[in-house]
């Protein structure tokens, strides 16, 4: 995976951004230009209607292992962009990947779906005391989740997370579902980008499937990793409220997810972008059979303050 860790997010002020030398330039009027390393590059939001790139810039990105997300007039991401080539190996993992028959699939997608259950019941454990049967219904996880527990969990869930029995996921709410909708866009592109970086095709899916999604691998492989973002989500709901603005301050807080370390089990913990590119290249290793499911760290919680 690319070692660049930064998100810059461009969503407040109109914005131009160019190529400067493996650099990318930012320039906003009535302040000083900065400038961002392209190798130190993770994802690039483009929020503002009147934000402008070259296309140097852009390839230079790509060029790098970034990834790109495009905003609409009401800051909901609507597009992303990938890079290409970014691993030598490519060619044969794809046809790995092309060539892994449906047991498999349905085997690491029950893994998928357990994990993200799991990872829900600890998120509720946090916030209320108690993970309202999820252990349980994960431990119930079919090959292929045939009896839908997602659907399952997500009942009991999302209600009891933000206490609001009449809560639902909804794209198009304008309640603190805006919220959600902007963190998991960023966390998809990070989960894009390590799916490129490890030379898989993010349109090869374990279970999503559509024909206008480009990006149906990085669906799947999110799954788990949405508690990270529904965590802080319910952190600041608790704190301003569902109407809260999706300003510079929330998308910060938002962003940061990525950079929050994680524990892995034992003593371990990385980044949540560490973890990650770990999980898309378990992926690999169960393509190739060499593991037997998709990794993902143990309980993604996030690791307590050393002192």
């Amino acid at each position: 995976m690319p070692g660049g860790e930064r998100i810059i997010d461009v969503s407040m002020r109109p914005a131009y951004l160019s190529l400067d030398t493996e650099r990318l330039r930012i320039r906003i009027e009535d302040e000083p230009d900065s400038f961002v390393p392209l190798a130190e590059t993770a994802v690039v939001v483009l929020g503002h209607a009147r934000v402008t790139c070259s296309g140097a810039a852009l390839a230079g990105v790509m060029r790098h292992g970034g990834s790109v997300v495009v905003c609409d007039d009401g800051h909901s991401p609507v597009g992303m962009m990938l890079p290409l080539g970014a691993n030598a190996l490519q060619t044969q993992r794809i046809r790995f990947q092309l060539d892994a028959g449906l047991p498999l699939r349905k085997r690491l997608w029950k893994g998928i779906v357990q994990d993200k259950i799991r990872a829900q019941a600890h998120t509720l454990e946090l916030h209320i005391g108690e993970d309202a049967g999820l252990r349980a219904i994960a431990a119930r996880v079919q090959s292929g989740d045939r009896q839908n527990a997602e659907s399952t969990a997500a009942q009991r869930y999302w209600p009891r997370l933000f206490g609001d029995p009449m809560f639902r996921r909804r794209r198009e709410a304008s309640d603190q579902n805006r919220l959600l909708n902007y963190g998991y866009a960023v966390v998809r592109a990070a989960v894009g980008r390590a799916i490129c970086a490890a030379g898989l095709h993010a349109s090869v899916a374990l279970h999503h499937r559509h024909r206008e999604n480009a990006w149906a691998l990085a669906d799947d492989l999110i799954e788990p990793y949405r508690t990270l973002v529904d965590d802080e989500v319910a952190e600041i709901v608790g704190s301003f409220g569902g109407d809260v603005a999706l300003d510079s301050r929330i998308k910060r807080r938002l962003i940061g997810v990525l950079h929050e370390r994680i524990w892995g089990g034992s003593s371990e913990n990385r980044t949540a972008l560490d973890w990650i590119g770990r999980t898309a290249t378990s992926l690999v290793a169960a393509f190739a059979g060499e593991a037997d499911r998709v990794f993902y760290p143990e309980g993604l919680h996030r690791a307590p303050p050393r002192h």
